[in-house]
C-alpha cells in the first residue's frame, strides 16, 4: 500500500500510452531482441548545425542567463510574427498576438486552466493526441469527444455535436495535419469551425506542429489563415518537428489576443519562461536558412515512400499521407490494434502504436513514425513480410 495517497485527478489518468509501450518494449529488448521503434514521434535527425551554433553562441553571453520574459523576448515573438506573415501570410501583433511556450505540448496542457471550470466541456477529438483530453480533465472539465472516422476523412462532425454540449464548450482541440491519423483539413473545413465557434462562442485550439511537414509540394495551410479564425482561435505551434528539435522545448502560441492573455496569465504563475539562449537559436530556426526544412521533407517522402509500398506489398491497407511522419494502417482481419501491436513486438521486435491507444474510434488502426534511417525501415519491411499476416 502507498504511503502518500495521489489526488483524484491523478488517479483518473489512464496510463501513458508511450510509457506503457516502453515498459513493453524493455521486457523484450531484456531479451535480447534487436528492436526497431516506430512508435514514438520523436525524430532521428539532427537539430541543424546553424540552429546549434546560435544556441552556443547565446549560451555565452551572461546577459541570457537570469529570467527570460514569460511572455518570451521580443525579437523571438517578432521572429515568429513575421514567419507568419511569410508562411501564411498571417498578420501578428507580436506584443499582443504571440506567447512562446516551453513546447507547444506544455501550452497546450495549461491553456484550459486560463478558460475552463469545473463542469465546462471542451469538444476533444479522438483517437488525438492525449494531453487535450488530460489537460481539460486537470482543469475540471469535461471532455466530449468527436470521433474521427475513415468515412468522415478523420474530421469531426460538428453538426453531431448536441446543442446542449455546445452550450456548454467553452474549448475545441483540432489538429491538422493530425496525430495520429495524418489527415489533413482544407480552408473549407476551417471554414466552418470557424462559423461554428462564432455561432457557439468557443474558442478553438488549432494545434498545428506538423504544417512543415507537407509531401510532395503540399503545404498545409494555417487556420489563422480564414477570415474570421482570430477572433475565436488560438493556434498553437512547435520548432520541434520542423527543425528537429524535440528536446529544446520550444514552441509558440498566436491569435486572439484574450486567449493568448489569458494564457499568458497562467503560465506567469507557473513557470519561467523559455531560457533565452534557446530563444536565440529559435529565432535563426525561423528566421534563417530554411533549406533545411526542405532537406527534412525530402528525408521523410523517401521513408514514407518506402514503407507505404511495403506496408501495401505485405497486404495492408492505409492511405498515403500528405503530410505529418506518420502512417495510420488498418489492422488485418481477425485482429485488434493491441494483438496486432503486442504481435509485433513479440514476434518481430517492431515498436509500432496501437491505434486505440488514440482512444476508441483508433481501434482497427495502428500508426507507424517514420523515424527510423531506410536502412532500419527497409528491415521491418521484411521483418514484417515473414510473419505472413
Amino acid at each position: 500500500m502507498e504511503r502518500f495517497e495521489r489526488a483524484e485527478r491523478l488517479k483518473r489518468l489512464p496510463p501513458y500510452l508511450f510509457k506503457e509501450i516502453d515498459r513493453k518494449k524493455a521486457e523484450v529488448k531484456a531479451r535480447g531482441v534487436d528492436i526497431i521503434d516506430l512508435g514514438v514521434g520523436d525524430p532521428d535527425l539532427p537539430t541543424p548545425p546553424h540552429i546549434i551554433e546560435a544556441l552556443k553562441k547565446a549560451a555565452e553571453d551572461p546577459g541570457n542567463h537570469r529570467y527570460p520574459s514569460y511572455s518570451g523576448m521580443g525579437g523571438f515573438k517578432e521572429a515568429v510574427a513575421e514567419w507568419y506573415g511569410r508562411r501564411f501570410g498571417v498578420r501578428l501583433d507580436p506584443k499582443s498576438e504571440v506567447v512562446s511556450l516551453i513546447g507547444s505540448k506544455e501550452g497546450i496542457a495549461h491553456f484550459p486552466l486560463a478558460f475552463i471550470d469545473p463542469g465546462d466541456v471542451a469538444l476533444v477529438p479522438t483517437p488525438a493526441y492525449p494531453v487535450y483530453h488530460i489537460a481539460t480533465m486537470f482543469a475540471g472539465g469535461e471532455s466530449y469527444f468527436m470521433p474521427l472516422v475513415k468515412e468522415n476523412d478523420f474530421l469531426p462532425d460538428l453538426e453531431a455535436i448536441p446543442d446542449d454540449v455546445a452550450a456548454r464548450a467553452r474549448v475545441m482541440f483540432i489538429n491538422y495535419p493530425n496525430n495520429p491519423t495524418a489527415a489533413v483539413a482544407d480552408r473549407a473545413f476551417f471554414e466552418r469551425v470557424v462559423a461554428f465557434a462564432k455561432e457557439k462562442d468557443i474558442i478553438v485550439c488549432h494545434d498545428a506542429a506538423y504544417t512543415e511537414m507537407g509531401y510532395n509540394g503540399y503545404q498545409p495551410p494555417s487556420f489563422l489563415e480564414v477570415p474570421g479564425a482570430k477572433d475565436i482561435g488560438l493556434e498553437f505551434h512547435s520548432l520541434s518537428k520542423t527543425y528537429n528539435m524535440t528536446g529544446w522545448r520550444i514552441g509558440f502560441a498566436v491569435g486572439n489576443p484574450e486567449a493568448v492573455d489569458g494564457l499568458g496569465a497562467i503560465k506567469s504563475n507557473i513557470d519561467s519562461g523559455v531560457f533565452q539562449a534557446v530563444q536565440m537559436a529559435g529565432i535563426e530556426a525561423i528566421a534563417g536558412d530554411q533549406s533545411c526544412v526542405g532537406e527534412m521533407r525530402a528525408v521523410y517522402t523517401r521513408r514514407r515512400d518506402l514503407m507505404v509500398e511495403g506496408l501495401e506489398a505485405a497486404g495492408f491497407r492505409l492511405r498515403v499521407p500528405k503530410a505529418t511522419f506518420y502512417l495510420w494502417v488498418e489492422v488485418p482481419a481477425g485482429y485488434t490494434s493491441a494483438r496486432l501491436a503486442t504481435r509485433l513486438l513479440e514476434e518481430a521486435g517492431l515498436v509500432v502504436t496501437p491505434g486505440n491507444g488514440f482512444g476508441e474510434p483508433g481501434e482497427g488502426y495502428f500508426r507507424i513514425a517514420l523515424t527510423q534511417n531506410r536502412q532500419r525501415l527497409a528491415e521491418a519491411i521484411e521483418r514484417l513480410q515473414k510473419l505472413n499476416l
